[in-house]
């Protein structure tokens, strides 16, 4: 990576972004534009990358309790972030969710960026509309990218990681879903960095998972795994499930990978 980048935000994705980029990285809590402008002088760089958010303790349900901490962390920061780095003419990343949308299997199309957010039934997905309505202000003018991942897949063991909880529930449902693969997100975001994208971009891989396939793949590595396919009305949550369309990430010349594609590697990969 050619530019000199800063992180904002130690959590699961940071971390990622940080060890991939080996670039520098913050987990100063940011109470005001002070706190902001002060780590962006410290470090004097080119990028900012937000990744301050919450998705709950546990899981997102969590999000609904911890109201103020939600709204701090997913609607206030990148705000924030955002004014501190136009002021300082500086790049502005902010690592949003796809977890905003209705979606309609039988008459929806994969959505694509101009879509307006329209998933307002959980708080976490509110707190994250609210701050892409107010990015959308200045995102067209001003250097700034809107980066959504879903559902995030690893080839590393982590709680927030999609594999690592379909493994503790030993319970699936089984409805197509746009899924983000880290290792690919990583290189999808570097691509951007270097073409300096501007505006939203969908990152997940391209068609969609469901879960079982998964699962069946991970028994080949551990035999001794059982898990157990349900409807998913027993789940009793409001989850979004829903397809993300790929098309403006493929157009800026980088390739997306099939999904379905890399399972076998990321469970390979996970199990060691």
């Amino acid at each position: 990576m050619d530019k000199k980048i800063l992180i904002l935000g130690k959590g699961y994705i940071g971390r990622r972004l940080a060890q991939d980029f080996e670039c520098d990285v913050s987990d100063k809590r940011i109470n005001s534009f002070t706190d902001a402008d002060d780590e962006i002088k410290k470090y004097n760089p080119q990028v900012v990358i937000n990744c301050i958010g919450s998705t709950g303790a546990n899981n997102v349900d969590d999000c609904e309790v911890d109201i103020d901490n939600t709204l701090y962390a997913n609607t206030f920061i990148p705000i924030i972030l955002a004014e501190a780095a136009l002021r300082n003419q500086v790049k502005f990343i902010h690592i949003s969710s796809g977890c905003i949308f209705h979606y309609d299997y039988e008459k929806d199309s994969p959505i694509s960026e101009d879509k307006i957010p329209d998933y307002f039934d959980l708080f976490y997905s509110r707190s994250k509309i609210y701050a892409e309505r107010a990015l959308d202000v200045l995102i067209e003018k001003y250097n700034f990218l809107t980066a959504r991942i879903r559902v995030p897949l690893d080839n590393r063991p982590c709680p927030k990681n999609v594999l690592t909880k379909l493994i503790k529930y030993k319970k699936v449902i089984d409805i197509p879903n746009s899924v983000t693969y880290i290792p690919d997100f990583i290189e999808a975001l570097r691509h951007l960095i270097n073409k300096d994208s501007c505006g939203i971009y969908n990152i997940v891989n391209k068609g969609v998972l469901r879960y079982p396939p998964l699962m069946r793949i991970y028994k080949k590595y551990v035999p001794d795994f059982e898990y157990k396919v349900i409807e998913y009305s027993e789940l009793n949550m409001d989850r979004t499930n829903l397809v993300l369309s790929v098309d403006k990430l493929e157009q800026s010349g980088f390739k997306i990978r099939e999904i379905n594609e890399v399972l076998e590697e990321c469970v390979r990969e996970y199990v060691k």
